[in-house]
């Protein structure tokens, strides 16, 4: 999938474009995903996805994907334009922690800020995608018909 982004714009009332993320939002707090709004979609846009994920984990798999994901949420339709926090609407695909839903930064203790990419997918047709897809499945049936995307990156730290 080679898109560069798109006018689409994604935020969060919870923290700024590379600003950090409230522990709420974290694996040390009550971990519930930030609300998130975007604006300035494609006018074909038919429906959206949203993936969170964090590639200075330091994980690399055998397939050459590296980093860790922490959110996959799809089947979202085109009338939508934001997210509550704590999202549990529409269809929640598996994170790497191997449970479906949101779950949120958790970085090794010392390891440094860790750079958490929450990614908005514009779609040009709606999607009934089953529920429990990974990141990586989805993005393979999403890419024929993805006409746009862009992110929101917020910044974590466990010390």
């Amino acid at each position: 999938m080679g898109f560069a982004p798109s006018p689409i714009t994604l935020s969060s009332p919870a923290f700024a474009t590379g600003g950090l993320i409230p522990a709420a939002h974290t694996g040390t707090g009550i971990d519930v995903s930030p609300a998130l709004a975007w604006r300035g979609a494609n006018a074909a846009s038919s429906a959206y996805a949203v993936i969170c994920h964090d590639p200075d984990a330091p994980l690399i798999s055998p397939n050459g994907t590296y980093g860790f994901v922490h959110w996959v949420l799809y089947n979202i339709p085109g009338s939508v334009t934001g997210l509550a926090e704590g999202c549990a609407d529409f269809c929640q695909g598996v994170n790497d922690f191997g449970v479906r839903g949101y779950k949120g930064p958790m970085p090794p203790q010392g390891h440094g800020p860790h750079h958490y990419y929450f990614w908005i997918i514009e779609l040009m047709a709606t999607t009934s995608h089953e529920p429990g897809l990974t990141m990586w499945q989805l993005l393979e049936r999403i890419e024929p018909i993805t006409i746009g995307m862009n992110r929101l990156i917020g910044r974590y730290e466990r010390k």
